[in-house]
């Protein structure tokens, strides 16, 4: 997770032209190859949301409220790409790189920490019963809202000590570098220095 952000900071400002580039290649020929690749593509999506909403399904044990959660899903998937591919949307892309990066390294500071709670609880490493905070009376994991906190963030109302410690400190070394990167990549290229006089043969006589 922590490459992918980096590298879609990097391209992100030339994903644009390099995606329309290509595909003006690719539809230069008989166009089957981006046919196949949308296939694949949605097939491969369809088949990852099928298999994350039966896991959810079964671990629950309820029936219709993942459904309904799905089914929402579906239906603003549906309406965001129709509104984007009639042009009543328009996505920046260098601005959606750059929230989702910051956004996944909030997710991945948190499936750092909960690797750590899972090798405490296992024993591998010490400091799984010393608590840092305890905040599961204001904010109960059995809630919905504790419930999709943990699903997004992999939030823990009673981290210990080394995970909240790995936490913080995956987030400052690694959000000192995105930014560190981002604002490498939004400062201008620096331009060429104008010609302070003009070149000699404009000034010498040509001789007839």
């Amino acid at each position: 997770v922590t490459w992918m952000v980096f590298w879609m900071g990097k391209t992100a400002r030339s994903m644009k032209s390099t995606l329309h580039g290509r595909l003006d290649s690719a539809l230069v020929g008989a166009g089957w190859g981006v046919v196949l690749l949308a296939m694949l593509s949605v097939g491969r999506e369809g088949i990852e949301t099928s298999l994350f909403v039966w896991a959810t399904v079964a671990s629950t044990g309820d029936s219709w409220e993942p459904a309904v959660g799905a089914l929402l899903g579906l239906a603003t998937a549906a309406v965001l790409g129709f509104l984007l591919y009639r042009g009543m949307v328009k996505i920046n892309l260098g601005a959606f790189f750059t929230w989702t990066g910051a956004f996944l390294i909030l997710v991945a500071a948190g499936v750092l920490a909960y690797g750590i709670g899972d090798l405490q609880e296992a024993g591998l490493i010490p400091g799984g019963g010393v608590h840092a905070y305890d905040i599961s009376g204001a904010i109960p994991s059995s809630s919905w809202y504790g419930t999709l906190a943990a699903g997004i963030v992999n939030f823990n109302p009673s981290p210990t000590w080394l995970q909240v410690g790995a936490w913080v400190a995956y987030l400052a070394v690694v959000g000192y570098f995105y930014v560190r990167q981002h604002r490498a990549s939004a400062r201008p290229a620096p331009s060429a220095p104008a010609p302070t006089s003009a070149p000699a043969s404009q000034h010498a006589p040509i001789a007839s």
